[in-house]
């Protein structure tokens, strides 16, 4: 709903109370009889009271709603030599009961009197007819009772007719209806979809939104009557009180919609304020109890002007802001606000027009819906690149705590912290890799070279198995691989042995080959929990410093098995291992697996 929601009012409100500034023009296009005169008075003064010396107003002032009871008279005058009417029908509006009395001209009174209850709505329009007590021609006048009225249009525009065919909205009028309807269920089924991509509370905010201008154009437009009848009561009730909710989620939508740096937080609070006293206050008073008829009209007229003042200022405040979400409400709401005024000026009694011009705000609405439902996409593709470039700083940012800045690999925070899964994940061999003489490339041919040898080895460990070997830098020149699978020494010596030649290849001008040794620890999968990532490292460590003792460019390696008792020889290395595990450690220029035998 937009801000001409705010301004408008509903059917029932008093925006509309001089909707026809005099009971003498013809301010519907119905067909039929407007009153003459009108009068109001308390619950006291009897029909014949009316007809022998009632104060009756016969200038162009508007009907009053707001005493017990409203009195309306048709001069026989008006239908003078034409057909007798036999109808009498009204906008839709909650009241106690209606009488009529067809007065002749020797004073007899023909009554007959309807509660609310027995008022039937017309499929066209909101609008209801009852039947009349019989005209005849010696009939004078046909006086109207209306018990307790809760709204002015309900007198201002009561005709008489002769047929309840000729009462209603044309069949272009009711398809306008029909057609604004259609056009609100489009932005429904976009908001729905939106939101499950995007869970934001605008989006859920409109969708209510546009179902309660949904259910208004239903019941205040009478479009509802076409296809279910209604008490009188129910369709002058909730037609207000939808009206009342979207315009309390209008402000509700405003506070969530607009940009953060658009609006206060102050601001923002006193919009959920405003949506919440707007959904209350006009919505109680569009419940339209017989309590409060005195006050229920004017009491919702002047809280939705509350609510259209501070709505308004957000609004003009976010623009003056630079908004783009407030620039398109105000195009979306630009025709509202207009046909807000209109309604206003004749409310005011400005001027007399017919009551089609009611429904330029259906017109409006669907224009305001369909910007505004543009204003949602729009806003949804920004909130969306908002939250890719989050994410991507995110990762990026995650990818810079985790891996090594300079070859790209992980680094030894990562490994350690994802060293349980990918154990699970059966990486049960431990390569813990270290460069040859590293010390004297950086003195000799500098920290360039340095840093391109280290390059190297980092493309040469991480191969193309990236599925069964994943490899990290632990810092300096010194590297693991995590290996998977079978011939698994096989496979890191032959990592290992591809490390020169890559940085052969990739750094030129070295006068000799740059070697790695390698330490490797090689566990059964079902024994891999139990050793933590710092005892692989420790004891890979130990094997790494052998295959250096033992001349470097070799690797050293263990293959750890699982004994049912240990061997009394064995105690050395379980007292190391504090594990039933026990060991054969092998120095070698080539893979090779040894297994300890069991005891």
């Amino acid at each position: 709903m937009a801000l001409s929601v705010l301004l408008a009012g509903p059917i029932h409100a008093a925006a509309e109370d001089g909707a026809a500034a005099g009971v003498k023009a013809m301010v519907s296009d119905h067909p039929g009889f407007a009153p003459t005169c009108h009068a109001a008075s308390g619950e006291g003064t009897s029909i014949r009271a009316m007809a022998r010396n009632g104060a009756w107003v016969c200038d162009d002032r508007t009907p009053r709603a707001d005493l017990p009871v409203a009195w309306l008279r048709f001069d026989a005058e008006s239908w003078a030599g034409e057909e007798r009417p036999r109808h009498f029908f009204t906008r839709t509006a909650r009241h106690q009961a209606i009488a009529f009395a067809a007065l002749d001209a020797d004073g007899t009174l023909r009554t007959r009197s309807f509660t609310e209850a027995e008022a039937r709505p017309l499929p066209a329009g909101p609008i209801f007819a009852l039947p009349l007590p019989e005209i005849r021609e010696e009939t004078r006048a046909l006086i109207v009772r209306v018990e307790r009225p809760h709204s002015v249009p309900l007198l201002s525009e009561a005709r008489l007719i002769y047929d309840v065919e000729d009462a209603g909205w044309s069949e272009h009028a009711m398809m306008l209806l029909a057609m604004v309807i259609g056009m609100l269920i489009l932005p429904l089924f976009f908001d729905l979809s939106f939101f499950v991509v995007l869970r934001e509370k605008f989006v859920a905010l409109h969708a209510g939104m546009v179902l309660s201008m949904m259910t208004y154009v239903l019941f205040a437009g009478g479009l509802i009557s076409v296809f279910w009848t209604l008490p009188v009561a129910v369709g002058a009730v909730i037609g207000p009180l939808s009206y009342a909710m979207g315009c309390g989620l209008s402000a509700l939508f405003l506070a969530e919609f607009l940009e953060r740096d658009a609006q206060s937080p102050a601001m923002r609070r006193l919009m959920v304020a405003v949506g919440v006293w707007t959904i209350l206050v006009p919505g109680f008073f569009s419940l339209q109890w017989h309590a409060t008829q005195a006050i229920d009209d004017r009491g919702y007229f002047l809280a939705m002007l509350v609510a259209a003042f501070f709505t308004s200022f957000a609004i003009l405040r976010a623009m003056w802001r630079g908004s783009r979400s407030a620039r398109y409400l105000a195009l979306g709401w630009f025709p509202l606000i207009a046909a807000s005024i209109e309604r206003s000026l004749r409310g005011l009694g400005l001027y007399v027009g017919p009551s089609s011009l009611d429904q330029m705000l259906y017109v409006a609405t669907g224009i305001e819906v369909i910007v505004m439902s543009l204003a949602i996409a729009d806003r949804f593709l920004a909130l969306r690149r908002e939250r890719d470039a989050a994410l991507t700083e995110a990762r990026m940012l995650e990818q810079l705590s985790s891996r090594d800045a300079l070859t790209g690999l992980m680094n030894r925070r990562a490994l350690e912290s994802r060293f349980g899964e990918l154990l699970a994940q059966g990486f049960d061999t431990f390569a813990l890799v270290d460069l040859d003489r590293f010390k004297y490339v950086n003195d000799r041919y500098g920290h360039q070279a340095g840093d391109g040898a280290l390059i190297a080895c980092a493309a040469a460990l991480s191969g193309n198995d990236e599925r069964d070997a994943v490899a990290a830098r632990l810092g300096g020149e010194e590297f693991v691989v995590l290996l998977r699978g079978k011939r698994a020494l096989e496979r890191a010596e032959n990592l290992r042995r591809a490390i020169p030649l890559r940085i052969a290849s990739e750094v030129p001008g070295l006068d000799q080959p740059v070697t790695a040794s390698m330490g490797v620890i090689e566990l059964p999968r079902a024994s891999a929990h139990a050793l933590t990532f710092e005892d692989f490292y420790s004891r890979a460590d130990t094997l790494m410093y052998e295959a250096k003792a033992s001349g470097r460019n070799r690797m050293s390696y263990e293959k750890l098995t699982m004994f049912d008792s240990a061997p009394l020889s064995r105690a050395e290395a379980m007292a190391e291992t504090g594990t039933g595990l026990g060991a054969e450690r092998t120095p070698a220029g080539e893979p090779r697996t040894t297994g300890a035998r069991a005891a």
